[in-house]
């Protein structure tokens, strides 16, 4: 009876209930293993892919971000140098054209001087032979009550008014000069 009481109370000798509860809790550990733990590890491997694509995707966004700045920069660069370039044609087109203006203004008003002349030049050459037909008959005239009498020779005449038109070129020169 002693020997039996020793072998019941001894803890590290298995009964009947560990070897029950060992087989139940590997029973549990098989079910586990074949019908729980392989959807949870696919679950985990999709989720590990979607982060691991995401990871990805978000570099290839970097990348691509950087790549948009650079070409933003370039095509700013590029916008800014061709405005600077329009300006800079506009500017000399404008000067061009003021250029042009001016030379075509100098040139009209170099005509309109020149045609002043002209006209002046042709009324004065006309003035001048009217006055010389009237001065000449006025002065014969002059002449005529001067000394009393008429001078009949027409040589005399056209020399006398030929002199006294002399003196007056003479003295309208002096004057305009």
């Amino acid at each position: 009876m002693g020997n039996h009481v020793v072998a019941s109370g001894n803890f590290l000798v298995p009964d009947a209930t560990f070897i029950a509860e060992l087989i139940a809790f590997l029973i549990i550990l098989g079910v586990l293993g074949r019908y729980v733990l392989p959807p949870i590890q696919k679950a985990m491997h999709e989720r590990q892919e979607l982060i691991r694509k995401q990871v990805e995707d978000s570099e290839e966004a970097k990348t691509k971000l950087a790549e948009a700045e650079r070409a933003y920069q370039n095509a700013l660069h590029e916008a800014r140098t061709e405005a600077a370039q329009i300006r800079e044609n506009a500017r000399a087109e404008a000067q061009r054209t003021v250029e042009e203006l001016r030379t075509q203004a100098q040139e009209e008003q170099a005509r309109i001087v020149a045609r002043g002349e002209e006209q002046l030049a042709s009324q004065r050459s006309a003035i001048v032979r009217e006055l010389r037909s009237e001065i000449g008959t006025l002065a014969v005239e002059l002449s005529e009550k001067i000394v009393s009498q008429r001078l009949s020779d027409e040589a005399q005449v056209s020399s006398t008014v030929d002199a006294f038109l002399a003196g007056l070129e003479s003295k309208d020169k002096a004057e305009n000069a």
